[in-house]
């Protein structure tokens, strides 16, 4: 089944239009929870319609995982920022 929690996919409508997502959450047939790659990186809910389902699947639960499949880095702390806050 295609509608189902982690499995990556790609909008096709709306602001974010192309970019990837992921399935956080099936709400009922018509719309899920995700998290995109392109805008604030926040779980807001999204119609089934505007997707196109992936093949691919991961555990939605580790951030790890879906930072990886969407392409996001993680911020690094610059070392002089550390030093002057212990100052």
């Amino acid at each position: 089944m295609l509608l189902e929690e982690g499995r990556i996919c790609i909008k096709r409508y709306g602001r974010d239009a192309g970019s990837k997502a992921i399935v956080t959450k099936v709400l009922d047939h018509n719309f899920v929870m995700i998290v995109s790659s392109l805008r604030n990186k926040k779980e807001r809910r999204c119609n089934t319609a505007h997707l196109e389902f992936l093949s691919e699947k991961i555990d939605p639960n580790n951030k790890d995982a879906i930072n990886k499949a969407l392409g996001i880095e993680e911020r690094k702390e610059h070392p002089k920022k550390d030093q002057a806050k212990k100052r």
